[in-house]
């Protein structure tokens, strides 16, 4: 019997019965296990990176349920969301724990204020696809890089997480551009603005530098740039913008395959 307008289930639900399926607990993170030995100094500041990449999630999901304040199915799925990212900043720390280190929680606290609105809703769903493709390849990465195998592990298991994420963004962009046509070139200038150079831009980076709480601290900055000079293999940088466009080409349905390609796109999306 097919169901009425209204009466489907709503996505989140889905994300939700998944992530009750398959979620991994912190619980189960060998920790007791890490091997200090295998500990280099550059895993620490990476690791260090990704807990104050983490940290904003709290401004996130406060930014995210005053923007979408009338659309009950992504508000769930940014509260499942927020619990899954605050695991990994809490993992990570734990790991750093375990090895004697510490977090410094006034640059963490720092990091508390809501992110402004996006130029469109669809304009902030993109830029949480790009987020989310960019730690997934990162960490990723790192995790193959690394000897120690309890930090191996739980780079591969936020891995994992961060390309759920972005799945689920990509669902919920897809779903408002189906109704506002009108946001495709505010997609489009997000895509240009955070794949047009030859570095990593990372929305944390962008909208939380320059506080003054961050100067004597790493930042997720530091791990992209430690990623790019030590870990990231010839034509990575490459790897990972194209993997990103290629998801907006299927979102916008327009050729994004280079930033002259983006570029003739939004042209033609504004007419």
């Amino acid at each position: 019997m097919t169901q009425a307008p209204g009466m489907q289930d709503m996505h989140s639900l889905e994300v939700f019965r998944h992530y009750d399926r398959n979620h991994w607990r912190l619980s189960g993170l060998p920790l007791r296990s890490v091997d200090t030995a295998l500990v280099k100094p550059e895993y620490l500041t990476l690791v260090k990176s990704a807990v104050m990449g983490e940290s904003n999630v709290i401004a996130a999901v406060h930014g995210f349920l005053n923007e979408f304040a009338d659309d009950y199915d992504f508000s769930a799925f940014a509260v499942i969301w927020g619990y899954q990212e605050v695991q990994h900043h809490y993992a990570f720390t734990s790991w750093l724990q375990a090895v004697g280190e510490t977090v410094d929680n006034r640059a963490v606290a720092a990091m508390r204020a809501p992110y402004d609105p996006g130029t469109t809703p669809s304009a902030t769903l993109a830029t949480n696809i790009i987020s989310e493709l960019t730690v997934n390849h990162v960490y990723r990465a790192v995790s193959a890089w690394v000897d120690e195998p309890v930090l191996k592990e739980l780079l591969l298991r936020a891995s994992r997480d961060e390309a759920g994420h972005a799945r689920e963004f990509r669902h919920f962009a897809a779903q408002r551009l189906a109704a506002h046509p009108e946001e495709i070139p505010s997609v489009l200038e997000t895509l240009y603005f955070y794949t047009s150079d030859d570095k990593i831009r990372h929305p944390v980076g962008v909208f939380k530098a320059g506080l003054e709480e961050l100067a004597e601290s790493e930042t997720i900055d530091t791990g992209f740039e430690l990623f790019l000079d030590t870990v990231a293999g010839a034509g990575e940088l490459d790897e990972l913008q194209g993997k990103i466009r290629r998801t907006f080409g299927s979102l916008t349905g327009y050729d994004t395959s280079s930033n002259r390609a983006v570029r003739r796109a939004l042209a033609a999306a504004l007419g």
